[in-house]
């Protein structure tokens, strides 16, 4: 299995902004980062869709509380004013205005200054959908029966212009997958000012 190491460099910011609580982990998938972080120590709250990918997690970083909701449903009671939040690849699969606001309630979960640290699947991701598809609305496509949406800059920085500081922001390409996956990484801040 190919690994993807984005995670650890920010390890360090990680334990800083979430002291002695919870990093809440979005959309965990079968827990490659909810094993990073737990192996560095930390404590993880996280959750998925599936419940297969739930199960997987469950077993595979036991020290780790991981749940089985939707992104949409409210968060858990335990997930209010935390310091560290980290959605991989998890917030593509809605309509523009219902992404903005997700971002908007994960910002509202955060305490003034913790972190987002996200990944977005980029425009240039060709060999992940971002072309060949039907488009259901600007960079929202139909991909394999499901929507899923595609960032560039303008639609990064759009999605975060207000409440963040923009700690980090970079496109690059992961061989983790099968095929080169192009994506945006994206280290926010809560901005209060």
């Amino acid at each position: 299995m190919i690994t993807d190491p984005w995670l650890h460099r920010w390890l360090p910011l990680l334990r800083e902004r979430a002291g002695t609580d919870f990093v809440f982990e979005i959309g965990c998938g079968h827990g490659d980062d909810t094993a990073i972080m737990a192996s560095a120590g930390l404590s993880v709250f996280a959750f998925d869709l599936s419940r297969t990918a739930v199960s997987v997690t469950s077993v595979r970083v036991p020290s780790a509380t991981v749940q089985c909701r939707d992104l949409r449903e409210p968060f858990p009671e335990q997930v209010h004013e935390v310091g560290a939040i980290v959605a991989s690849l998890s917030l593509h699969y809605f309509a523009w205005d219902e992404t903005q606001v997700l971002v908007q309630r994960i910002r509202s979960t955060l305490r003034p200054g913790g972190i987002l640290l996200c990944r977005l699947n980029s425009t240039q991701d060709h060999n992940f959908g971002a072309s060949g598809h039907a488009e259901l609305e600007p960079h929202l496509f139909l991909v394999e029966g499901s929507p899923k949406r595609f960032f560039d800059r303008e639609s990064v920085e759009l999605l975060f212009n207000e409440g963040w500081n923009k700690l980090s922001m970079e496109h690059y390409v992961t061989s983790k997958y099968v095929k080169p996956k192009a994506l945006w990484e994206i280290v926010l801040e809560r901005s209060d000012a």
